[in-house]
């Protein structure tokens, strides 16, 4: 599990450890976690050349004291001081070390390392690091424990800021780690442990782990209506493929049964592609909206009036009052969260954690905002970041069989929050698997499905 802290939590927790040790021993733990970050990236030091850009503060002296690191192992570093109040005992240790301040210039480096801004920054850049690092433009840069110039705690980049090959973070991860549209400025992302002892976390990514311990299996005694039964209210004359493929997602092996109860012409393509599903009927978890057209709102009253968990996808989310504090899933967009919330979408895919949070509260139930990287809320503000998934999956049809897949989980008994979370990361990684051979479809997400849960539900 990855689990993501505030700047609070994390200034909290660094003062707590820095009272137990030597002055300076914290910040030579990431530093030098920072210097063999860089050396892999490198593939070596010697050689090398290599830009520190130095704000104020510790990040700044983290990457001075990297950057004396880095000199020692025979790299010719050089740092540009964007600030009067660099960091006095890591810029001794970078001359001592044979490294050199220099003015900004046009000049060609191996690796960046950014310390302009710490975590405790404001988001944006100043002019002057702008500057700084128009000069070097197209060299790989590494941020040192996050990209400068981005919102830590809610990522958001109202303003210019690093876009980073590597992100080395220091204790845990921060939530621009895993939220876009700072994540996407992240690139990869190292965690260097120093030692804090952190609270629990308000954020987290499920990992295959993780998935693979909350994925329901079948008890010895097991039969089709104990595994779950889920049930689907999706499709139209108008959309036959929707209903077609929620009917996919859940037809994934995990819940015992699917039921289909909806447009007679889309039962028939169900019958012709998936011969096992079956009739209305009682069911532990029902997914109502994709495709359903103008049956979508009694869809899903008759849905939430069986009083089981509830997918409630597409053109069910306009209703979605209908299932205010009841154990659902809502599964929108940014561009169907901005009809619910009467925010423009814009605003939404700028904080898509803030708007999540916002909508789970308002709905008082769990909202699962798609996206790159997933957002899934709870009431509570509780967070889980779905970081699978590849650009591929921006498919027409693939959020069906997301609520499909969802739907399936709920049947077999798990929490709605639960359900959303994994559900988004199997068919995240579903359409990675699906990847491997070229462009996909939602056909081909829906299809990787079991091969995919074979190497979790057998590990």
């Amino acid at each position: 599990m990855i689990r993501a802290h505030t700047v609070e939590e994390v200034r909290a927790a660094e003062a707590a450890l820095m009272a137990t040790l030597p002055d300076g021993a914290l910040m030579q733990r990431a530093a030098h976690g920072l210097a063999n970050a860089v050396l892999g990236l490198l593939g070596g030091g010697y050689g090398r050349r290599v830009l520190l850009l130095v704000g104020s503060g510790d990040n700044g002296g983290d990457a001075l004291y990297a950057g004396a690191v880095l000199a020692r192992r025979g790299a010719l570093v050089e740092a540009w001081l964007l600030s009067e109040a660099a960091h006095q005992p890591g810029l001794a240790a970078l001359r001592a070390a044979g490294g050199r301040v220099r003015a900004p210039r046009a000049v060609a480096f191996d690796v960046v390392l950014d310390g302009i801004v710490g975590i405790g920054g404001r988001p944006g850049l100043r002019p002057d690091a702008e500057a700084a690092l128009a000069l070097v433009a197209g060299t790989p840069v590494v941020a040192v424990d996050t990209p400068s110039g981005v919102d830590v705690d809610t990522g958001a980049t109202p303003g210019p800021h690093v876009r980073a090959e590597l992100t080395v973070t220091f204790g845990t991860h921060k939530a621009c780690h895993l939220v876009d549209p700072a994540a996407l400025a992240c690139g990869a992302v190292e965690l260097v442990d120093i030692g804090l002892e952190l609270p629990a976390a308000g954020i987290e990514a499920l990992q295959a782990a993780d998935v693979a311990a909350l994925l329901p299996r079948p008890a010895p005694d097991a039969h089709k209506y104990t595994r779950g039964v889920v049930g689907v209210r999706a499709g139209s004359a108008a959309y036959p493929g929707a209903g077609l493929l929620s009917v996919a997602g859940a037809s994934s092996g995990l819940a015992g049964m699917v039921r289909y109860d909806g447009d007679d012409a889309v039962c028939e393509l169900i019958r012709a592609q998936h011969p096992e599903v079956v009739g209305p009927g009682r069911v532990q978890a029902w997914v109502v909206g994709s495709g359903s057209d103008t049956a979508a709102e009694p869809a899903l009253r008759s849905a939430v009036d069986d009083g089981v968990p509830v997918v409630v996808d597409a053109d069910a989310l306009a209703f979605a009052d209908l299932a205010h504090g009841r154990p659902a899933v809502l599964t929108p967009h940014a561009g169907e969260l901005s009809r619910m919330l009467g925010v423009d979408r814009e605003a939404i895919e700028a904080e898509p954690l803030a708007h999540a949070r916002v909508a789970a509260e308002r709905y008082a139930t769990v909202v699962l905002l798609k996206g790159r990287h997933t957002v899934v809320a709870r009431p509570d503000g509780t967070v889980r970041v779905s970081t699978t998934g590849t650009p591929w999956l921006a498919t027409a049809g693939a959020g069906d069989v997301l609520g499909g897949l969802v739907g399936a989980l709920l049947a077999t008994g798990l929490d709605p929050f639960d359900a959303a979370s994994v559900g988004s990361w199997l068919h995240g990684a579903a359409a990675t698997l699906a990847a491997q051979r070229g462009p996909i479809v939602a056909t081909d997400v829906a299809a990787a499905l079991p091969d995919l849960l074979a190497t979790l539900t057998t590990t």
